[in-house]
């Protein structure tokens, strides 16, 4: 399994779906670019983004911590 290092975004709390979709549009990043640049399947992304996963384990958990959800 590959442990690379994460790539997080700056953060002062943590955030819900909602902020966290509102602020890579806010920043011109597709969810697919944000995907790819933080080696995250692109599905695992939308399955957290669109509440169908919660992030608790695995790759899951890595794309909430990236978005800045955990």
């Amino acid at each position: 399994m590959n442990h690379e290092q994460v790539k997080t975004r700056p953060r002062k709390e943590v955030m819900t779906r909602d902020q966290a979709k509102k602020r890579l549009r806010a920043e011109g990043v597709s969810f697919k670019q944000f995907a790819e640049e933080n080696s995250i399947n692109y599905r695992t992304l939308q399955a957290v983004l669109n509440g169908h996963n919660k992030g608790y384990r695995g790759n899951a958990h890595r794309a909430a911590v990236a978005l800045g959800m955990k």
